[in-house]
């Protein structure tokens, strides 16, 4: 499975960044994730130039700019933290 995001840690305060509530509920589900990270922080504007260049993967992964983005194993696309981490809660990995 493979977690995109802006390049921020996935292991910071979850309530701060997106990107650390999607990793944080994928390690709380007990899952081991490669990170992919993507250039362009939505609110640092000097980065919008490449942006668009660089998430053109997430794009056509998801329909949309926008990270954490995560693809699980069998090729199924889930945008957005709020949803990944309820994925996550929903199915646990096997231990």
């Amino acid at each position: 499975m493979v977690l995109y995001t802006c390049g921020q840690k996935t292991s910071g305060p979850a309530f701060m960044h997106p990107c650390a509530k999607a990793g944080k509920a994928l390690a709380a589900a007990g899952y081991e994730y490669e990170v992919r990270s993507v250039s362009g922080y939505r609110l640092a504007a000097w980065t919008w130039s490449k942006r668009a260049d660089d998430r053109a993967e997430v794009r056509e992964l998801s329909g949309q700019n926008h990270v954490p983005v995560l693809v699980l194993d069998d090729g199924e696309v889930i945008a957005g933290s709020g949803r990944i981490a309820a994925w996550a809660e929903e199915h646990p990995a096997a231990r």
